[in-house]
């Protein structure tokens, strides 16, 4: 069972990765009604409706956002992973 550790790590944070880069938090404000996706970053935004009526571009993607959310997730699982192992095999020495 030991062995399994890091990989239901890695599964884990990847779920929970997953989970931050697709929820979508709802803003329902007089004049602009929107969903930002995205935990750190806002790196998608849906808007249903502005002051100006139906909007012109309903989604806007910042893709450097997105990277950037990808970077830190898959950053921080490969730091934790390493953390783990690096506990684990003092741990076992």
């Amino acid at each position: 069972m030991r062995k399994f550790i890091p990989t239901i790590l890695v599964l884990a944070l990847a779920v929970i990765a997953f989970l931050c880069l697709t929820w979508g938090f709802y803003y329902e404000w007089p004049d602009y009604v929107h969903v930002d996706y995205g935990i750190p970053f806002t790196w998608a935004t849906h808007t249903f409706s502005t002051i100006i009526g139906p909007p012109a571009a309903p989604w806007r993607v910042d893709v450097v956002a997105l990277q950037m959310d990808l970077i830190f997730w898959l950053g921080l699982i490969v730091v934790l992973v390493m953390i783990a192992d690096a506990v684990w095999r003092s741990r076992a020495a």
